[in-house]
């Protein structure tokens, strides 16, 4: 009977396990992760260019982590949280198996993915100096690529480089110094690898090793005109036939390559150029400033040595060069252009109506440069009408047999003829290859510093009350801005007709300094080619007008030239004042006038003259290069002069060389 009792307790323990009623729920068991597979299991990645990121999907229990053996290709990662694979593979792997798990507490499953990074072609080349212009037995400087995309396996190019030049076939470097004179010529650079290669042209020129001193070289620096330029340039304004901001541009970049490679660094022994007035363009009949203009910049980095102080007793070195641009002996005067006072037979200029006389003016300038035998650099800017007929003449005067060029090839050339004391002539042509910005030049450091009006004593003198009838004929809206030349006398009387280097941050910085402060319709100027007496020395007056050439390139206006009156003649300032303020061709102008300061004080008192007054202007300081005088005459030709505006440039503090460019 006991027996049977156990039994029935037994049994019952046995039905409650087996029917779970103990109260809680039953166990769960984790299950390891299954079936793992990638997105993509066979894989062939570029080098250097992000992947499409890889993703794992697997059943089974969750995933607590990934791994992978052997490690990733150098640049892709695998995620450890998620299993994704990503990145950008940075350098070439050949076809290998990676395994990854993913795994968890119950256990783990694996996939195998095939990768193959391939090695990406290079792309973009490019080097340092894409234009280069290179000088005969010059060591050149090592010109490097670079690329991007894959890695560059070898470098080769196509035609042969200059003699002398050499390029790395394992670092793409140009290097090496070239010995002969090449032509400006394009030479394609290939890199290459196994996936591809990519390439570059770089155009090369070799110019002939600078001229030298021991010859006679007659060097022709070719300006542009509006008959004669290259439309692709676009370096003359075709509305004022003044040089546009490139043109500007292409005149400051040609000044040191004409120093360093054509003259070697020497200093230049003349500067001849072209009489503007003997070229008159457009139909309003504007004279051609852009020789001048093409050659300043380089006549402000050389230098010359010229009596100076009390009695001329001691020499001065300035850092400027005349530019010889005045009338030929016995010019009588043409036209608009009035007789010259004075001739400076030293320092004759070019006329553009003197090509078909080849016994004229201009090859007696030359002859007489060959016939003195004085070696040097004697440098001509004239447009191409001009300069090839000087070539093609004295090669046939003098019997050189010298293939001169026979076409206009450009702005960037130079041309010329190295006499050397055998009298055997060579014709050396050089290529600055200069591709210059369109944009107005931005003066370099230290740039200028700006200064307040302070550099005269205020005034105003009104005339209201006094006036004229207006049979007197004076002009009625009329406003004149009276503005002094740049910097030109470093020490007591020296001058050379030009602007000395310190000018040239100031004319440059015109543009900005007048901004905002006036407006002219109109800019005039002194004829340059009038010789001016002053010093020891008689030099033609260029500098007035070429202050104010920049400040017209810049603002599209054109460049009149006042040449029906001789500045320096006794009654020039009553002829000046009548021109500007008389018979009525200003009203309702406004005019900027670039001019001799010493004049102005004359050119008022000889206005208020006129209009019955006895006032007089004070005088104008000599060292004031910044004052603005200003001219108004009213609706009813009222007339008032006052001082009040500034170009508010310090000139203490403008550098004494040229800026460089």
């Amino acid at each position: 009977m006991r027996s049977i009792q156990w039994l029935g307790l037994l049994l019952a323990a046995v039905i409650l396990l087996l029917c779970g009623c103990g109260g809680g729920p039953a166990p769960i068991y984790l299950q390891p992760p299954s079936a793992l597979s990638y997105t993509t299991a066979t894989a062939v990645y570029t080098q250097g260019m992000e992947i499409t990121p890889n993703n794992p999907t697997s059943g089974g229990g969750a995933v607590a982590a990934y791994s992978v053996s052997p490690s990733l290709p150098a640049g892709l990662v695998l995620s450890t949280i998620t299993g994704v694979i990503s990145g950008t593979p940075t350098a070439a792997a050949a076809m290998a198996t990676f395994t990854v798990t993913a795994s968890n507490s119950a256990g783990s499953a694996t996939a195998s993915l095939s990768i193959t990074v391939m090695v990406a072609a290079p792309a973009g080349l490019s080097y340092t100096t894409g234009a280069a212009v290179y000088t005969v037995g010059t060591t050149v400087p090592a010109n490097s690529p670079s690329s991007t995309g894959g890695t560059v396996a070898s470098y080769s190019v196509s035609p042969a480089l200059p003699a002398g030049l050499s390029l790395s076939t394992t670092t793409g470097i140009l290097s090496g110094t070239p010995t002969a004179v090449t032509a400006t010529a394009g030479y394609t650079v290939t890199a290459s690898n196994s996936a591809g290669n990519t390439t570059a042209t770089l155009a090369i020129t070799v110019n002939a090793a600078p001229l030298s001193a021991d010859n006679i070289n007659l060097i022709f620096v070719v300006s542009q005109d509006l008959a004669y330029q290259d439309q692709a340039f676009g370096d003359v304004n075709p509305s004022t036939a003044n040089l546009t901001n490139k043109g500007l541009q292409r005149s400051l970049l040609m000044a040191p390559f004409l120093q360093q490679v054509v003259l070697g660094m020497n200093n230049v022994t003349g500067i001849y150029t072209l009489e503007p007035m003997t070229h008159l363009q457009t139909p309003s009949n504007y004279p051609d400033m852009a020789a001048l203009e093409t050659i300043q910049q380089f006549a402000l980095l050389n230098q010359i040595s010229l009596p100076a102080g009390t009695g001329g007793l001691t020499q001065f070195i300035g850092n400027s060069y005349p530019l010889n641009a005045s009338y030929g002996f016995g010019f009588a005067g043409m036209g608009e252009i009035a007789a010259p006072l004075l001739f400076c037979y030293s320092c004759q200029g070019l006329d553009f109506n003197d090509q078909n006389n080849p016994n004229g003016d201009n090859e007696s300038v030359i002859k007489g440069i060959i016939a003195e035998d004085a070696p040097g650099f004697y440098v001509f800017s004239a447009p191409w009408e001009t300069a090839s007929t000087l070539l093609a003449n004295i090669n046939l005067d003098e019997g050189y047999n010298l293939t001169v060029p026979a076409s206009y090839q450009g702005p960037n050339y130079i041309y010329a003829i190295s006499i050397p004391p055998s009298g055997t002539a060579s014709l050396v042509t050089y290529n600055s290859n200069l591709n210059p910005p369109s944009t107005y030049p931005v003066l370099p450091a230290p740039g200028v510093v700006s200064s307040p009006c302070t550099a005269q004593t205020a005034f105003s003198i009104p005339t209201t009350g006094s006036i004229p009838p207006p049979s007197k004929g004076f002009n009625t809206d009329e406003i004149v801005y009276f503005i002094r030349h740049a910097e030109a006398h470093p020490t007591t009387l020296w001058d050379d007709g030009n602007m000395v280097a310190a000018g040239q941050w100031r004319a440059l910085d015109l543009p900005n300094a007048l901004a905002g402060k006036i407006s002219p319709t109109q800019v005039y100027s002194i004829d340059p080619a009038q010789v001016i007496p002053y010093g020891y020395s008689y030099f033609p007056y260029v500098r007035p007008s070429l202050t104010v050439e920049p400040y017209v390139i810049a603002n599209n206006l054109p460049l009149n030239l006042v040449a029906n009156i001789e500045i320096f003649a006794p009654d020039s300032p009553q002829l000046t004042s009548g021109f500007f303020f008389n018979c009525c061709a200003f009203s309702g102008q406004t005019v900027l006038l670039a001019w001799e300061h010493d004049h102005f004080p004359a050119i008022v008192d000889a206005l208020l003259k006129s209009y019955g007054s006895t006032q007089t202007a004070p005088a104008w300081p000599g060292d004031d290069y910044d004052t603005i005088w200003r001219v108004t005459l009213d609706s009813n030709s009222n007339l008032t002069i006052d001082n009040a505006l500034c170009e508010g440039i310090n000139s203490a503090k403008l550098p004494a060389t040229a800026p460089q460019f």
